[in-house]
């Protein structure tokens, strides 16, 4: 069978179909859609790449460029002209690194793009976004939505004339009614021989039979003959299969001991037909990415294996043996039951929190991976496919970040203008010498303050700019408020460092180090007083760029801080590689010192590693003297937190400096 085309039917018959290009993740971009509740065809190949997605009836077309950056791109250019003219979409998946190349896709005709690493459920989200582009442009100007134009031929003997449908005719790019050369040209010569057994074995007495082959912008398909002995007319309905299903992937979810995401569906659609009522687990593992690109998908399986195991344990000690446990695509996870009401799942998903919270061992290293987890309940009408779209968008952040904020939806389209009216500026949190009391330093921190939702805080405001594409703006722009205000800071000030963070987006920006240089130059910023943070899982995301960059900054006179260290995959290996000065622990690392001796000694653990490379210590989100006596004793030299203070403005940081 062919390996380069596949369809992947949803659960609900009436979901819109997508196109896919995937040149070298077919099989799991195809998954994750079809997991968002779309009918995808998917391709490997660019071949007759027009007419492919013509056929498909898709409104969008996804490309994934990923490791095949020049073949996207002129995939992009070959497919720009039918997008534009159809009012469709284009949806781009590029790897981080090459975002700085997206305005060349953009050029090409794309409408939207997506980088790595992602989610299914981003990869779904940003699909609906594509497909909610196109409804807004007047509706989708290719098939009408409603069941596919039929593949097929009538071969009339007595008149020699051959009659294609007209779906069949566009798909081959021949007339309705080609020549019967031409048009068993198309059949690859291996394929012929098949061909014409089958006509010879029609007749009176075997007025049907079928035979398979390959069928270029089809994949593998199926021909239905049939003969009609009253007009003497040959007949032929063309079925397409697609391909085998991808054993690999399927082995590979059954070492890791859960269902697949089909079998899951399924699982769900059966239930609810039945009348019954099911609630989900929706489980996505923040920083699993980080560990393949430390250590090699081996290393990530063992990992998956493991978080599958402690599931499937805490699922069926909270739910029963009744629950199942799937992994639906990539790192995410699923538990689904029919039999436990809304109190019971609320239980199941805090337990699950606490057991994905402990730290897992892979490669003989301690790997604290971070997980989201959402609730979902049935409602009337649902299938599968709603239900755990309903589910994936909350976890993909319809769901708050902070405390009281909005969804991050409603802010996008706000974000712009706020950037242009100044609503978005930086208060400034102590950082304070454990040994002395003083305040030696502060870390600039991004806050908006919004006219309808109040004050919100960076975590929701970086994610609502990387929704609308402006994280790169919006990181250039908190950078100059922050140097800008630091350079004129009042002479209580100057003797404090500052602290600015830098994204992994912008590591990935060409010349950003050079732009950054010029913008501190162009404050009057002292670059030896600056410390430039970059968080674990932005280094991990490309761990040789971020060493690049780090170095530059570091030979310009720049001090270089790696931020929330025990969120990602924490590894002696990559801070000996890396040119740093500082090491921040994760606030949670920070308050869990007071909890078990076992807590106690991960944090030990993490400051000897870091001293023993001449690092400096910083823990985060100190609150109480305790945590702090605590974080003292085990040799941390700085901390920051409510304890000394919130992030504040520029007159009460000149008091707290002179209290202390």
């Amino acid at each position: 069978m062919s390996e380069d085309f596949t369809v992947i039917e949803s659960a609900n018959a009436d979901a819109a179909p997508v196109f896919v290009l995937s040149f070298r993740q077919r099989d799991e971009v195809a998954a994750a859609a079809a997991g968002g509740g779309w009918r995808v065809v998917a391709a490997r190949r660019s071949d007759a790449l027009e007419r492919r997605f013509l056929a498909s009836g898709a409104a969008v077309a996804v490309i994934d460029a990923r490791g095949a950056l020049s073949e996207g791109l002129d995939a992009s250019k070959v497919l720009g002209a039918t997008i534009e003219a159809h009012g469709a979409a284009m949806l781009i998946l590029v790897s981080q690194s090459d975002t700085v190349h997206m305005r060349h896709f953009f050029d090409a005709g794309a409408t939207h793009f997506l980088s790595s690493p992602m989610s299914s459920a981003a990869m779904a989200h940003a699909i609906r976004f594509a497909q909610r582009h196109v409804e807004r442009l007047s509706g989708w100007h290719g098939q009408e939505k409603g069941p596919p134009e039929p593949l097929g031929w009538r071969f009339d003997p007595g008149m020699r004339s051959l009659q294609l449908t007209p779906a069949l005719a566009s798909l081959l790019g021949l007339p309705e009614a080609p020549g019967t050369r031409s048009f068993f040209a198309r059949l690859d010569p291996a394929d012929r021989p098949l061909a014409r057994s089958a006509l010879r074995r029609l007749g009176a007495e075997t007025p049907s039979t079928a035979f398979a082959h390959d069928l270029a912008g089809v994949g593998r398909v199926v021909q239905h003959l049939q003969y009609d002995a009253q007009t003497n007319r040959l007949h032929a309905l063309v079925e397409a299969l697609g391909v085998a299903p991808d054993a690999n992937a399927a082995v590979r979810d059954a070492l890791t001991g859960a269902r697949d995401g089909p079998s899951a569906r399924r699982w769900i659609d059966r239930r609810l037909a039945e009348g019954g009522k099911v609630g989900v687990i929706l489980i996505g593992l923040t920083r699993f990415e980080t560990v393949n690109t430390a250590y090699g998908r081996n290393v990530g399986d063992e990992l998956l294996r493991s978080v599958s195991r402690r599931v499937g344990d805490v699922a069926r000690e909270a739910l029963g043996k009744g629950a199942i446990v799937a992994r639906i695509g990539g790192s995410e996870f699923l538990v689904a039951s029919d039999d436990a009401d809304a109190a019971r799942m609320g239980t199941a998903l805090a337990r699950l929190e606490d057991a994905l919270a402990r730290p897992f061992v892979a490669g003989g290293d301690i790997a604290p991976l971070g997980a989201r987890l959402v609730t979902s309940e049935s409602q009337a009408g649902d299938n599968a496919a709603a239900l755990l779209r309903r589910a994936s968008e909350m976890l993909l952040g319809d769901v708050p970040l902070e405390k009281g904020a909005p969804p991050i939806d409603s802010l996008v389209d706000n974000l712009h203008r706020a950037l242009e009216r100044g609503e978005i500026g930086v208060l400034f949190q102590p950082q304070v010498s454990i040994a002395t009391g003083q305040i030696v330093g502060v870390e600039a921190l991004a806050r908006w303050n919004h006219p309808e939702f109040g004050e919100l805080g960076a975590d929701t405001l970086f994610a609502a700019a990387e929704r609308a594409g402006l994280d790169a703006t919006l990181s250039d722009h908190v950078q100059r408020r922050a140097l800008a205000a630091a350079a004129n800071w009042p002479m209580s000030l100057s003797k404090l460092r500052l602290s600015i963070n830098v994204t992994a987006a912008d590591v990935a920006r060409s010349g950003f180090v050079d732009a950054l240089l010029g913008r501190i130059d162009a404050s009057g910023f002292p670059r030896n007083r600056l410390t430039v943070e970059l968080t674990e899982s932005g280094i991990m995301s490309d761990l040789g760029e971020a060493a690049r960059v780090l170095t530059l900054l570091r030979a310009a006179g720049c001090r270089v801080a790696i931020d929330d260290f025990g969120t990602g995959y924490s590894s002696l290996a990559y801070l000996k590689a890396l040119p740093l000065d500082y090491l921040k622990i994760d606030k949670k690392l920070s308050q869990d010192i007071t909890g078990s001796h076992r807590d106690r000694v991960v944090v030990r653990g993490v400051i000897d590693m870091a001293r023993s490379l001449g690092l400096a210590v910083v823990a985060e989100g100190v609150e109480t003297a305790e945590q702090l006596d605590l974080l003292a004793k085990e040799g941390c030299q700085y901390f920051q937190g409510f304890l000394c203070a919130g992030p504040v403005d520029v007159p009460a940081l000149a008091q707290l400096v002179s209290r202390a």
